[in-house]
């Protein structure tokens, strides 16, 4: 299977028929040894009932006991070849199967992030989580095809020459069964990639909404509103359960007639080679070989049915995987270079202007206010910031990250050692992580863990608390030692005395290094140099912590609720 640091290779999206071949095309010794595996396997299933009418013509009727043992020893034999096959066959689907899941996992990972910034912008979160959920597991599922799917035609093929040896009549009606029976499925399997596709879109849909209801339930709760978002979500729900059961059914309907036709084809089958062994045309072994021939038979017709629904369903979650593989990253037009020396961040819509070597402070009765201020000033969204003497979104934009760093509260963890969370892909001596560990009051947390800096943390740090893992983001942050850092809500999830050393130590170690913090904590805005105070996104006046205390009563109440809030 594809190892976890191996490229993919480079997907063919131009239709999710021929993403599912290129999934094939990229393992293709397996993909040919579980196509050979398969047709072997069904071969030999196909060997037993003619092994045993031989065994029943020249050994039973005859009463030779040597020739019955020779042929049950056949028998014998090629049971276990057909068990040991079918292990085999197993073993090498199932390699096939998990190399395609893990290789799209890889370019869906991928995908996301080369979008970066622009990924929320251009797709539903949603619509990520349901592939990565669903339409993986789907598309790898279908290429089951490849093995046992070739093995059906080849031992359907087979059958057919080993019949027409018997009769030309059985043969005759075994050759015109399936299409037969492709006629009735095949508008099932039309039907089946609409309403799945249907389902896909509403599924996607609701887990959207499923995320944004997880983050917004403290609002929604205040506003009164989580009665209504929650019959909303009810009803969509239902319609989601209603796709389902469209979807169920015509699932249904292909796999009845997977099973009911073949039973039927076998009934026919065998009914005419009884009329044969009656009226003397066919031997009671060759009726026992055909009989055995068309119950192997059941199998690759029934195979033919099964892969169909699971082509079907794999082209319609492929189609998904192509179109987001599809999304190209928001085009960047900045050509310029950045200002060669420190130099003043504004934001002309807010008002916000950061001067360089200073620590900055954006308070504002809506937090959303202020962090989309440093969306802006980080150039996250579009905007007509300016940094020094030219715009931001005319600055190349690897300068602008390499430059400038939005460490947000709620910003990912990745699982993994302390010393890599908070590393990432820079290395840092034992030093400086110490000094960042400290400047972000730290130190307990490294001290708890059993094995310091080298214990693991779990995936979004599962196994700290909320503060600990807000004082992991603001070292990593410190780590990265950007010219300018944007901080929103550093401290938002630390008790008093914690948030008093943070703001504290934060400050110095940033001395002259240019710094935007967002916050309404008293703590916090009175170690900053500058504090703009926000009303409706704006500037409404700014100065420092004390001069605003005294002069706007706005901020003034502002403050006064969160140091309130924070003693209680």
């Amino acid at each position: 299977m594809i190892d976890a640091y191996e490229d993919p290779g480079s997907p063919d999206c131009r239709s999710g028929g021929r993403y599912l071949w290129w999934l094939v095309r990229s393992q293709p010794g397996r993909s040919v040894a579980g196509a050979v595996l398969g047709c072997v396997s069904l071969v030999a299933a196909a060997a037993v009932p003619y092994l045993l009418s031989r065994a029943i013509d020249d050994g039973l009727e005859p009463g030779d006991g040597a020739a019955l043992a020779g042929w049950a020893a056949a028998l014998l034999v090629a049971g276990a070849l057909t068990a040991w096959l079918d292990i085999m066959r197993h073993r090498i689907m199932t390699r096939v199967r998990m190399d395609a899941n893990f290789r799209t996992v890889k370019v869906v990972v991928g995908q996301a992030v080369r979008l970066g910034s622009s990924l929320r912008r251009q797709v539903a979160a949603g619509e990520v989580v349901t592939i990565g959920v669903g339409d993986v597991q789907t598309i790898s599922t279908s290429l089951t095809v490849v093995g046992p799917g070739v093995g059906a035609v080849v031992s359907y093929a087979v059958v057919a020459g080993l019949l027409l040896a018997v009769s030309p009549l059985l043969a005759a009606v075994v050759l015109l069964g399936v299409p037969v029976i492709a006629v009735l499925v095949g508008p099932l399997m039309g039907r089946l990639q609409g309403v799945e596709t249907a389902y896909r879109e509403r599924q996607g849909v609701l887990t959207a909404r499923i995320g944004d209801l997880a983050g917004g339930l403290r609002v929604l709760g205040g506003l009164g509103g989580k009665d209504l978002v929650g019959d909303a979500f009810r009803r969509d729900s239902q319609r989601l359960r209603a796709e389902g059961y469209r979807v169920g059914a015509v699932t249904s309907w292909i796999q009845a007639l997977g099973l009911g036709l073949p039973t039927v084809f076998l009934a026919v089958v065998t009914w005419l080679a009884a009329r044969m062994v009656a009226q003397g045309d066919i031997t009671v072994g060759e009726l026992v070989s055909v009989y055995g021939y068309v119950a192997v038979l059941v199998v690759p017709v029934a195979y033919f049915l099964e892969f169909g629904n699971q082509v079907s369903r794999g082209l319609v979650a492929a189609r998904r995987v192509v179109r987001f593989l599809r999304l190209e990253p928001l085009e960047d037009s900045g050509v310029e270079d950045a200002p060669a020396e420190p130099s003043v961040l504004y934001d002309p819509e807010s008002g916000v202007r950061v001067m360089p070597g200073r620590l900055t402070a954006l308070a504002g009765a809506r937090p959303a206010d202020s962090a989309t201020v440093v969306d802006r000033l980080g150039r996250y969204v579009p905007s007509a910031a300016t940094w020094g003497d030219r715009r931001l979104d005319e600055v190349a934009l690897p300068q602008v990250r390499a430059r400038i760093l939005v460490a947000d509260h709620e910003a990912d963890l990745f699982a993994g050692p302390l010393r890599e969370v908070v590393c990432g892909r820079r290395d840092r001596d034992d030093a400086a992580i110490a000094r960042a560990v400290h400047a972000a009051v730290a130190d307990d947390v490294v001290q708890g863990l059993p094995d310091g800096l080298d214990s693991r943390i779990d995936a979004q740090g599962r196994n700290l608390s909320g503060g600990q893992r807000q004082r992991v983001r603001l070292v990593r942050a410190l780590l990265a030692d950007p010219e300018v850092l944007l901080a929103v809500e550093p401290t938002s999830a630390l008790d008093a005395h914690t948030e008093a050393a943070v703001a504290e130590r934060l400050h110095a170690a940033r001395d002259g290094r240019t710094t935007v913090v967002t916050s309404t904590s008293p703590l916090v805005l009175d170690h900053a140099d500058v504090v703009y105070y926000l009303v409706d996104g704006k500037v409404a006046a700014g100065g420092s912590h004390q001069s605003l205390l005294a002069e706007e009563p706005g901020y003034r109440a502002l403050v006064a609720r969160d140091a309130e809030e924070t003693v209680r």
